[in-house]
């Protein structure tokens, strides 16, 4: 099983059927599994921001959801995880495409890349960084369950190991 593949396994064992994301080449590979897949309801947002409140409504009625996003949106969507997500304890698990790292092509990816793990960090928010997909079934239950038990967002970061990143 793929890491894609294996995302896509634990959201469905974790009874996490609304999938919000804003486009991106290098989450494709699972959004296009979950647009396929009956269980899920994908929806596509406009910004991270969006994203985030339509997670958190999705939450708030009783349905899970994770929001896929890239680093540079994660920036955008700050105020909302911060001002909705953290007071409500909503836990929504959110994937983030890390830019800026090995290979990174597009030097304007670098800052946000950096700067979303110090930014977690600050929010108190529990994060994971997957860099292969070796262990990945254990690592994203375990991420899960603390999310949910945590009640609270949760950062697992997508690295361009793990999916093969973008390239210019």
């Amino acid at each position: 099983m793929n890491w894609a593949e294996q995302i896509v396994q634990t959201l469905k064992e974790w009874d996490t059927s609304l999938i919000v994301y804003v486009p991106d080449t290098s989450i494709h590979q699972v959004t296009s599994l979950i647009d396929a897949d009956p269980y899920f309801k994908l929806v596509s947002a406009t910004r991270e921001e969006e994203a985030i409140g339509i997670a958190a409504g999705s939450y708030a009625v009783g349905r899970n959801s994770a929001v896929f996003m890239q680093s540079s949106g994660f920036g955008n969507a700050i105020n909302g995880i911060a001002s909705l997500c953290i007071p409500t304890r909503t836990p929504i698990p959110m994937f983030i495409n890390l830019r800026g790292g090995l290979g990174e092509f597009n030097i304007a990816q670098v800052p946000m890349g950096r700067a979303v793990i110090p930014i977690l960090d600050q929010l108190g928010l529990p994060h994971y960084t997957l860099e292969d997909d070796g262990n990945m079934a254990a690592s994203l239950t375990g991420a899960m369950k603390l999310c949910h038990a945590n009640r609270q967002p949760m950062g697992i970061c997508l690295t361009q190991p793990l999916h093969g990143g973008k390239v210019a």
